[in-house]
């Protein structure tokens, strides 16, 4: 099995030690992870703000970088997402405006191998237990994409609820949206951070010293809003969790 990694820009550029713990989980599966370094933006932010054309070089650039890998795994639900639901549109749209099937035979090539870490290691590895070890109380934040878009489900609470030491406490309002929403927070900002203000609340009041998600957008978000608060609680990828062991702990 060959695995293209797609970092995503967001850890790429600010939360590179969610795509390395990434490598490190797989591998430890018997994955074999290659990292296309011609891999760029999938599009998302530019088909989000309406430049559907100006998304489709990125479209094209992303079928290139991961041509020939069995599947494609990010740790980032929004831009499985992106790939999954929105490519497809970009593909019907062109055909529609009779510039050709290309468009559309990139989207079948990449949306049936394109997957979100927890739902790969669940569904295609069959696991739940990743061999990790983290002793600490830890509340998970089901970000909007992964919970409504891709339907994750329960498959990342199974795999924290695999991990050893990990204490699992449930997050009031979780499936409440956390404000960010890419660009969201940056045309509404007084309206994002009243949503993050929320689940920051929530997110306290559990006690539990780590949130938890599965998106580095939402977790840059509602980190930036503790910190500021210089609250007692971190906000952590689920790859860097599920990355950590007893021989190799995250501090």
């Amino acid at each position: 099995m060959r695995v293209g990694l797609f970092a995503t820009c967001v850890n790429d550029a600010v939360y590179p030690s969610t795509a390395v713990a990434t490598v490190r989980v797989l591998e430890r599966l018997g994955v074999t992870v290659d990292f296309p370094s011609a891999q760029t933006c999938c599009g998302q932010p530019q088909y989000n703000t309406g430049y559907r054309r100006e998304t489709e070089p990125l479209v094209h650039r992303m079928a290139r970088a991961f041509e020939g890998y069995d599947y494609v795994v990010t740790p980032s639900g929004s831009c499985v997402a992106m790939v999954r639901d929105n490519y497809p549109r970009i593909g019907r749209k062109a055909q529609a405006e009779g510039r050709g099937d290309t468009l559309a035979e990139v989207a079948d090539s990449l949306v049936p191998r394109t997957y979100e870490l927890t739902e790969f290691l669940v569904d295609v590895l069959g696991v739940t237990d990743v061999g990790a070890y983290f002793p600490h109380e830890v509340t998970y934040h089901p970000s909007c994409h992964g919970l409504r878009m891709l339907g994750l489900g329960d498959r990342p609470r199974r795999l924290l609820e695999g991990v050893k030491g990990l204490k699992l406490v449930e997050l009031p309002g979780a499936e409440e949206c956390c404000g960010f929403g890419g660009t969201f927070a940056v045309k509404n900002s007084d309206v994002s951070a009243a949503m993050g203000a929320d689940k920051i609340r929530n997110s306290l009041s559990t006690g539990a010293g780590v949130l938890c998600g599965a998106d580095n957008s939402c977790l840059m978000h509602l980190g930036g809003m503790l910190r500021r608060q210089d609250a007692p609680q971190r906000s952590l990828h689920i790859a860097e969790i599920l990355a950590s062991t007893e021989e190799e702990p995250l501090v």
